[in-house]
């Protein structure tokens, strides 16, 4: 699996939380039909906002960040993003109780030491 960090640079102030929450909802149908997208998170920092999405395999995320990506965040922000791609290997889903690689469920050793 992939996972692509993208963050868009604004000058004005961050929005607040429902603002934001009202930005991602009317923005969500759109990766509702992305093909490979698992997830996408929205971000609102302080400088910037953005997403991070989980993707099938980087050939997906390479699919859906095309050159035509870049030129309509341009013109619906007025800024040009940044984009950063990550191999995603291993998660730990507290809320679902439980690690996977590779999206599949792992049992632990309980005597294993946490390395980051």
């Amino acid at each position: 699996m992939l996972i692509a960090v993208v963050e868009i640079p604004r000058d004005g102030a961050k929005p607040d939380k429902e603002a934001a929450v009202a930005r991602g909802l009317a923005s969500a149908p759109i990766y509702r039909d992305v093909k490979g997208l698992i997830r996408k998170d929205y971000l609102n920092g302080e400088d910037c906002g953005g997403g991070v999405y989980l993707f099938e395999s980087r050939a997906a995320a390479e699919a859906w960040f095309n050159d035509a990506w870049w030129g309509w965040i341009e013109e619906r922000f007025g800024a040009r993003p940044t984009l950063k791609f990550y191999d995603h290997y291993v998660s730990v889903d507290n809320a679902a109780a439980e690690v996977r690689v590779d999206g599949k469920p792992v049992t632990l050793d309980k005597g294993a030491d946490a390395a980051e």
